[in-house]
């Protein structure tokens, strides 16, 4: 079983902050968590208990017990409440460590989720020879999500969700990353914002669209020479993470198996996702979760 998770928080949640938080009715403590705090630690479970949290619990239900969050240089929500002891002991059996996301002097902003991903992996070279899960801070992965590809048998896997399965709006899903497979199901490429004659190109035999929701199970010592050397994308200027699993698969076809999957996975993207995930998290988690 894989065990090691790294968790990506190291984005400044800029589209969260940009709209204007009464406009989604949210009380005054969600207010300030979604303009103060990175996303991932805005209270929207039982008692006040961050996102991250939610995702935590998942994580360690699934097996994993060897945690590295990647944090932004500037947020010190995330390694502050997980650093207190008393918080830290929700999760006996997980270690928990961090790594640090630099900004660069000639940027405003951090360069991306591949470079997240390696400062994360330059933190664990004792996860050399062996593989990891890597997953996005505000999207709440399922138990069963994170445990096909904490038993998966290949060295490189991901989860290609059902674009349909995800209920979201078309508008947000237009903005998804569409997979494309060969007839194994090995990822052949992924896709940024496809032109319709792509998405028909790449559907399944039954019609459906597979998305990147940037969930990957990837073995340190054939990732880690792309992230190195992967290319900023000339439009949003970042490195990102899909680009050097492309890569990856470019040097090494057949590398990365994609498992299909359909479900519901909860966002936390802008503020008006924030009472959305806050009734999910209300119907489907005991309030006494974390007591």
């Amino acid at each position: 079983m894989n065990q090691h998770l790294v968790i990506l928080a190291g984005g400044i949640s800029s589209r969260m902050k940009k709209s204007d938080a009464a406009q989604h009715n949210l009380d005054s403590v969600l207010q300030a968590d979604a303009t103060l705090k990175s996303k991932t630690m805005i209270g929207v479970g039982s008692n006040h208990r961050p996102f991250l949290d939610y995702l935590l619990v998942n994580a360690q239900k699934a097996g994993f017990n060897d945690v590295v969050i990647v944090v932004g240089e500037k947020d010190e929500s995330i390694r502050q409440y997980y650093g207190m002891h008393d918080q830290n002991s929700q999760f006996k059996g997980i270690s928990i460590s961090f790594a640090v996301q630099k900004i660069a002097p000639e940027r405003h902003r951090p360069a991306g989720t591949a470079d997240a991903l390696l400062a994360g992996l330059r933190t664990r070279t004792d996860w050399s020879g062996s593989s990891f899960v890597v997953c996005n801070s505000d999207n709440l992965y399922s138990v069963k999500a994170f445990e096909t590809l904490a038993t998966s048998h290949h060295k490189n896997a991901m989860l290609d969700y059902d674009r349909d399965g995800l209920q979201f709006p078309q508008e947000r899903i237009r903005g998804f990353a569409i997979t494309e497979k060969n007839s194994a199901g090995y990822l052949v490429g992924i896709h940024e914002k496809p032109c319709d004659e792509v998405i028909r190109a790449c559907s399944r035999e039954d019609g459906s669209v597979g998305v990147s929701m940037n969930a990957f199970l990837l073995n340190y010592d054939m990732i880690l020479p792309c992230l190195e050397k992967v290319p900023f994308d000339p439009v949003r200027n970042e490195k990102e993470l899909p680009a050097a699993v492309v890569m990856m698969i470019q040097e090494h076809p057949d590398s990365v198996f994609a498992y299909p999957f359909c479900e519901y996975v909860p966002d936390l993207t802008s503020k008006q996702d924030i009472l959305t995930v806050k009734r999910f998290l209300e119907k489907n988690f005991s309030a006494d979760l974390f007591a």
